[in-house]
């Protein structure tokens, strides 16, 4: 059982990054598709809802999936470029179905990347994902400082 203090911290660690997972990306999407306030703020709660929803499959866990740990699950960077693409080319409902339809395949080709994923050792895995993070520190310094090529990059108001 945790203690309350260290509970309050790993409860506001976990908000942290929830936040970054689930309410940023919808507002990076929702920003480059110019929603206004009532579709932006629809975005953010479709997100929220189902990053809850997945969150309670992943602690409550099955037979086949959820890993039953204490871990807030959130959307990933790595789709927004492709929802910004397709609902620019078709609709915001468009690129909905196309998340469907890669979660259905993600979800079914899991098994088999899992069994894949065992002949790399950990320390192999924990260093791509190291690089990875290492690599990304310039972008997020360059969004920190007001995003490259601003007028005001660098002002101490968007350090802050």
């Amino acid at each position: 059982m945790l203690g309350k203090q260290r509970a309050i911290t790993l409860g506001f660690q976990h908000v942290l990054a929830m936040y970054a997972g689930a309410v940023v990306v919808p507002l990076i999407v929702g920003g480059a598709l110019q929603l206004n306030g009532t579709q932006m703020a629809y975005l953010i709660a479709a997100d929220l809802f189902t990053c809850g929803l997945t969150t309670i499959l992943q602690v409550l866990g099955t037979k086949y999936f959820g890993s039953r740990l204490p871990v807030i699950l959130g959307c990933t960077f790595t789709a927004v470029g492709p929802i910004i693409a397709i609902a620019s080319a078709s609709n915001l409902a468009t690129a909905y179905g196309a998340i469907i339809l890669s979660g259905l395949f993600v979800v079914l080709a899991a098994p088999l990347y899992g069994k894949l994923l065992k002949f790399f050792p950990v320390i192999v895995t924990g260093s791509v994902v190291t690089i990875i993070g290492l690599s990304l520190i310039p972008v997020a310094m360059n969004n920190v400082a007001g995003g490259q090529g601003s007028s005001d990059f660098g002002m101490p108001r968007n350090l802050l």
